[in-house]
């Protein structure tokens, strides 16, 4: 396991063995953790794919910043697509494996790239998962970043064991729970919660996504999966967990993710864009409050 960037064992330690960035480490020239924010849910089919694709968009509109994203979906992963990466390879350097870049400051690593087509199946056990989580981890040459958004597939099992374990001695965040309001997605969102508690993962908050549809030309809303108990607002209240925000159902969210574009670019004017700034501002803002708090304690 990595001892962390601030250990004096960096770059030291038996598991620094081949890690691109061992060198830094070790000579002490590795800057800070990245703010690393874990996106889950408990259901599948509920945007979390489609919200880190956004999120990452957003945190990157910062060009000071510098974004990665991890798709850890093993078995499904659409990241390649939505980021508009379809088809793109993995590079090996000297230093390790070259992300595969959307802007100069956004770069993505997946098992998509490492497929010969989009449309073969990985059909493997959880040990080669979890091999490859930690290669991810190991090997990619992300450089200096400061965001490093991680997609993981949906349920509480291997992949989100591997990725927990394997950063547990670096600086992580906290998670992103997404949902939709009917009942069905939330009792698998309630043992995400429950999956965090046991593994002592911070909850950033929940995103409701499809919350409603608005009508682009009479302005009505309509509810296409009723809250019929209350919906992620109700089950935040109970769980004492935050709600990042609720982001309404736009047919174009789903047209920019088949183009490969940016949902926020190419809608600046839709309502889920305007709730996707603020959900990314609030995580923006926990992150901060957070790294503050642990430069404070003493």
């Amino acid at each position: 396991e990595c001892p962390g960037t601030s250990s004096a064992q960096a770059g030291r330690a038996a598991a620094c063995q081949g890690c691109p960035n061992q060198s830094l480490c070790a000579g002490g020239a590795a800057g800070p953790d990245p703010d690393t924010v874990l996106v889950l849910s408990g259901k599948g089919g509920v945007g979390k794919s489609t919200f880190s694709a956004i999120l990452a968009h957003g945190l990157a509109a910062d060009e000071a910043k510098q974004v990665a994203l991890l798709d850890i979906d093993i078995c499904g992963p659409s990241i390649p697509k939505m980021m508009g990466l379809e088809g793109e390879q993995v590079h090996q350097s000297g230093s390790g494996w070259s992300p595969v870049y959307v802007e100069e400051n956004l770069g993505v690593m997946s098992v998509g790239f490492l497929l010969s087509s989009p449309d073969d199946a990985v059909i493997w056990r959880g040990p080669k998962k979890n091999g490859l989580i930690k290669q991810f981890l190991r090997d990619v040459d992300w450089g200096e970043i400061d965001y490093l958004i991680v997609d993981t597939p949906p349920g509480t099992s291997d992949e989100h064991l591997s990725i927990v374990q394997y950063l547990s001695a670096a600086h992580i965040d906290g998670a992103v729970i997404i949902t939709t309001p009917q009942e069905i997605s939330l009792q698998d969102v309630r043992k995400e919660i429950n999956f965090c508690h046991k593994v002592k993962l911070p909850i950033i908050g929940v995103v409701e996504n499809m919350s409603g549809f608005i009508c682009p030309k009479c302005k009505n809303e309509s509810q296409i999966f009723p809250p019929t108990t209350g919906g992620a607002e109700k089950m935040c209240q109970n769980l004492n967990v935050s709600l990042l925000g609720k982001v309404p159902l736009d047919p174009q969210i789903g047209k920019s993710c088949d183009k490969g574009q940016s949902f926020l670019s190419e809608a600046p004017e839709s309502p889920a864009t305007s709730s996707y700034r603020n959900i990314i501002q609030r995580i923006q803002e926990y992150c901060d409050q957070r790294h503050f708090q642990e430069d404070n304690t003493i």
